[in-house]
């Protein structure tokens, strides 16, 4: 696993309080300031941690708690298993299972350091500290991608996570698939779910046909989504230059390295219902001026009495 100092290899101390001066590159920032990161040697830093080992075995690894501040810091850390929002973002849920209930830190207790899930860290001032931190992949877990983070809480109820991007070893599937696919007001709203193993960036191209041909051909582009494995997201394609009378047929067909492709197909009218209430309303009004004009017609070659009243109701119930 790289990038461990020394320190963590060894589970040593608890934690390495060090001057702001080395410097990380955060990963994850709070309001006031404090932040949370991979531990790194440059100041480029690590997006995330990468862990990546087979079943039964223990992963070691460090992230760095920056406090700039001018008061000591106090943060909470713990593992969490990684989730995808609705919309397709990252989050992490509150019960750990999978890579977040693997996660352990060590803690001093009665002089014997014993593996904890959870430990609290006191940050000087404008110090770093180093905490190490050690992911056991149980042994017969299925292989492929476990997404987890680790996440940093402190009194004022500020959070922050790293992302912790763990691979188990052993035979991975890629495969999606997108269902649901609609069309209305503008967009077209699809769902995709991973049935896989491994994270997705999905690619998406979109194509519609009417009656008298081509009406939307968007070529393969990448979607701003890491699709969890197991996980469903909502998403939505504008369409502003829809057309206002028209029968659609879309089509929507999305790609995931490793093989992974899935079409699904949605028809949809386009009516102007506006110019259709109009006509409407026009046609109704000539069959009820015809239908006044037989009664009309009627009372005087039969004699009956005329009623004036008729017409006004009729013509006015219409219009």
């Amino acid at each position: 696993m790289p990038y461990a100092p020394p320190a963590a290899r060894v589970l040593g101390p608890v934690l390495l309080a060090v001057p702001l001066l080395l410097g990380v590159a955060p990963a994850a920032v709070a309001d006031d300031g404090w932040s949370v990161a991979p531990f790194a040697r440059t100041r480029e830093g690590r997006p995330y941690v990468y862990a990546e080992g087979a079943p039964g075995t223990v992963l070691q690894d460090t992230v760095s708690v920056l406090n700039p501040g001018a008061r000591p810091l106090t943060v909470r850390l713990r593992g969490a298993d990684g989730d995808n929002t609705s919309g397709g973002g990252f989050t992490v849920r509150e019960k750990p299972s999978d890579t977040g209930a693997w996660i352990g830190f060590a803690q001093e207790r009665d002089g014997r350091r014993t593996a904890v899930r959870a430990v609290t860290v006191r940050v000087p001032a404008r110090t770093r500290a180093d905490v190490p931190f050690t992911v056991s992949v149980p042994a017969g877990v299925v292989p492929g991608d476990h997404p987890g983070a680790i996440v940093a809480s402190d009194g004022g109820g500020r959070s922050v996570a790293v992302r912790v991007q763990l691979r188990v070893s052993g035979p991975t599937l890629s495969a999606l698939t997108v269902e649901h696919v609609a069309v209305r007001g503008g967009r077209i709203s699809y769902e995709l779910v991973n049935r896989g193993t491994t994270v997705l960036t999905p690619r998406f191209a979109v194509h519609a046909d009417g009656v008298f041909g081509a009406l939307l051909d968007r070529a393969p582009r990448t979607l701003p989504v890491d699709l969890l494995p197991g996980r469903r997201v909502t998403l939505s394609e504008p369409w502003h230059d829809a057309p206002a009378l028209d029968a659609v047929d879309v089509r929507l067909t999305v790609t995931a390295a490793g093989g992974a492709r899935d079409t699904a197909s949605a028809s949809a009218r386009f009516v102007p219902w506006g110019a259709v209430t109009g006509v409407g309303g026009a046609l109704a009004s000539v069959g009820a001026f015809l239908v006044v004009r037989r009664h009309r017609r009627r009372t005087r070659d039969g004699g009956a009495d005329q009623q004036p009243g008729v017409e006004a109701e009729l013509t006015g119930a219409v219009s």
